[in-house]
This record gives structure tokens, C-alpha cells and sequence, in this order.
């Protein structure tokens, strides 16, 4: 019997509209890979950076960069980092979407002869790098992260024991300390204490965690239902639209959480999730406003902010519950993967051997299949232009 075959897919915001160009369908589309396969993918705003057999490519709207040389990345819509076997550097996004990483980068950090499989970015010997000026921050000796993902405003780390820290900002109350105040260095999310974790991610202003036995935890801001706790914001939208037959979400301010004890606005300490039929999960990546999960049976749960159909269930839905994506179980597709963009999901599949390809168009339309090699693949914090756009979300940390 063949092998399965291994193909990314990706659910939506494309980098077509980000150029202003027409919005290529609901998905989901499928990332053409030719010959050397996909490895890794990490989403921007309006670009997205892939691995292949053959090194790193950027691409954007009609646009492939090959880019030499270099073995991960860490886009922005300013800048984008990337790490070699000797050096770290950072150079203008417009320079790499051409392709021309000539002359001197914006930032550059030498790195020492390490371990084969250094920690993935941003994580680099002795800090963190950072997609936006000053590009590197110092992580205090006591924390040994293996792990690090970056949001708009914190960052998180998953320690060698397993245990998970929280900084920066935290008016939404992303950190997952009880409160709705800053930290200026790495503190031990004591909520998480005595359960040891296997991965961590940032969202625009939320996190998430996975412990090793496969319980997910989320806490920070639920203003479009990314914790999958119940949402007014939702709730208000879900009621218009049956007043008004179609109406789209509308900005909400934030409303304080003991004003309505049905809704919860921000979730300060980390809680604890139960998905339909307890199932365990494996995987998790928060994009902007949205959070998406693996289960251990190989299924993709999303939930949160969907306006761009990057939820995966073919409309422009936005929900609070967490809810399976039906066109991979129609298709008998596993997933084995699940990167966040900031309104974007990329998902890599196995989908059977057979003669008929699963109804997804691909980057070029031309209806064939994709295939991605096996490799374990990291998700590092994703970039926005702003803050001020609608839906910004997971993007560089601002860490002091």
C-alpha cells in the first residue's frame, strides 16, 4: 500500500488581498510545494515565508523569493528575521519580498557553533529575537525555555521542566496571572504549577497552553470568542443577525466581565478547556483573534474571530464553541500540523492515496496536489501592520 501523501493547506485571508487584488474563495487552498516538498511555514500579515527541501521561499501575491542560505524565520510587516548556522539578522520586509538581501541588514547578531537542532525561533543563545526593533531581547538565566511564542504585546516560554512563564503587557489579561498588569520580566504562570506543559502559544492578546496530557488551558481577551468562552460580542452579532438577516461584526468596547456573569470579556487565569468527547489535544497556534488546535486523533478544532473564513468551515462565521472541521473528516484527511497567521490557518494533512484530489484550489489554480515532507514544525509568533487594523492580532511582542 502507498504511503499517504502530505499536503498544507490554508484557510483564509490571502496574500492576493492583502495586495488589494479580489479574494481567491473561501477555501481552503493548497500550498504548491513542487518537488523538494514543504517542511515549515510561518505566516505574516501579507506573506508568508515556506521551507522546502530546497531552502526557505517567500511568497506573496504572485511573488516566489528564494532565500539562500538561511534555515528559519520570523516575518513582520516591517522586517524579517533570519537565522543561519552563524548569524541572525533582520532585513527590511520590501528587500525580502525581492529577494535582495544585499548590502547591510538592519540588525544582525553573531551566533556560536551550538547544538545541531538549536530551540526554534525566536529563541536564540541568550534571549529571543523580535521581528521589530531592537530585534533582541536578554532572557534572565533562571529561565531555561525550550519554547517561546510571541503575541502582540506579551510572549510566553515553556521551560526544560515544563512549566510556562508570562510577560509583558498585560491589559487583557494575557499573562495568566490574576491580574490585568504588565510584567517587565519572566514570571511563572503559577496557575500552570505542577502540571507540566508540552507547548505554548500567543495570540494577538490571548494564550494558550497544551500540558503533556493533553488538556489545552486558554486565558487573555475573548472579545470574538478565541478562549471559546461565551462571548457578548458574539452573542450581540448572533442576535443582530437574526434582526436583520446578514449583518457583519461590528467593533464592540470591551465590557468587564462581572457585568454579565453569562459573558466572560477577559479570562486572567488560565482555564481549563473541555472539547467535544474530551478529547486530547496535541497541537495549538493562536492567530490574531482566532485559536486552532490538533487533536491527538488528528482532527482540527478552530474557534474565535472568523470574518475571513480562517476558521476552515467555509464561511465567514465567527463562534465561541470550539467546532471540528468538517471538510477534513469529509475528505479523510489527518492533520499533522496547524500554523496561525495573524487571520490565516495553515494546516498540513495526510490524505489518502487515490485518484480523485480533495476539492481545494491551489496558489495557482491549477487543481493539482501538494506534497510536504515529515518534519516537526514551530510556530512562532505572526505579524500584523498594526495594531490599528481591524482584527490585529498575533504579532512581535513588545517586551521591555
Amino acid at each position: 500500500m502507498a504511503a499517504p501523501r502530505r499536503a498544507w493547506l490554508m484557510f483564509g485571508f490571502s496574500t492576493e488581498e492583502a495586495a488589494g487584488e479580489p479574494a481567491p474563495g473561501p477555501g481552503p487552498r493548497r500550498l504548491e510545494a513542487g518537488p523538494e516538498g514543504i517542511l515549515r511555514v510561518w505566516p505574516a500579515w501579507s506573506y508568508v515565508v515556506v521551507e522546502t527541501g530546497a531552502g526557505l521561499e517567500v511568497r506573496s501575491a504572485g511573488l516566489r523569493r528564494r532565500l539562500p542560505g538561511w534555515a528559519e524565520a520570523l516575518p513582520s510587516e516591517t522586517h524579517l528575521v533570519l537565522r543561519g548556522a552563524a548569524a541572525a539578522q533582520a532585513w527590511p520586509r520590501a528587500a525580502a519580498l525581492r529577494g535582495a538581501l544585499r548590502g547591510s541588514p538592519a540588525w544582525s547578531r553573531a551566533l556560536p557553533p551550538g547544538p545541531r537542532r538549536p530551540p526554534p525561533l525566536p529563541l536564540l543563545p541568550g534571549g529571543f529575537a523580535t521581528p521589530r526593533p531592537p530585534f533582541f531581547a536578554p532572557l534572565p538565566g533562571g529561565v531555561r525555555a525550550r519554547r517561546l511564542a510571541l503575541g502582540r504585546e506579551h510572549a510566553l516560554a515553556l521551560g526544560a521542566a515544563g512549566e510556562a512563564y508570562a510577560w509583558g503587557g498585560g491589559r487583557h489579561g494575557q499573562l495568566g496571572h490574576g491580574t490585568l498588569e504588565s510584567e517587565l520580566q519572566p514570571r511563572l504562570v503559577e496557575a500552570l504549577a505542577g502540571v507540566p506543559m508540552q507547548a505554548v502559544a500567543a495570540g494577538g492578546w490571548h494564550s494558550a497552553s497544551v500540558s503533556e496530557a493533553g488538556d489545552l488551558y486558554m486565558w487573555g481577551w475573548n472579545e470574538s470568542g478565541q478562549l471559546a468562552l461565551p462571548s457578548k460580542a458574539l452573542a450581540e452579532e448572533r442576535a443582530q443577525d437574526e434582526d436583520t438577516g446578514d449583518a457583519e461584526l461590528t467593533p464592540h468596547q470591551e465590557q468587564p466581565a462581572a457585568e454579565d456573569a453569562a459573558f466572560i470579556s477577559i479570562q486572567a487565569f488560565p482555564a481549563l478547556l473541555d472539547l467535544p468527547q474530551d478529547l486530547e489535544v496535541s497541537k495549538v497556534s493562536c492567530g490574531s483573534r482566532h485559536t486552532a488546535v490538533v487533536t491527538r486523533g488528528g482532527e482540527l478544532y478552530t474557534w474565535g474571530w472568523g470574518k475571513y473564513g480562517q476558521l476552515g468551515h467555509r464561511d465567514n462565521t465567527s463562534s465561541d464553541q470550539p467546532r471540528r472541521v468538517e471538510y477534513l473528516v469529509t475528505e479523510g484527511l489527518q492533520v499533522e500540523e496547524v500554523v496561525c497567521g495573524p487571520w490565516t490557518t495553515y494546516v498540513c494533512v495526510l490524505e489518502p492515496e487515490g485518484p480523485t484530489a480533495p476539492a481545494a484550489c491551489s496558489e495557482e489554480d491549477t487543481g493539482k496536489l501538494c506534497s510536504c515532507t515529515p518534519a516537526a514544525m514551530s510556530s512562532p509568533g505572526t505579524t500584523l501592520p498594526s495594531e490599528a487594523r481591524p482584527g490585529a492580532g498575533q504579532v512581535e511582542a513588545t517586551v521591555n
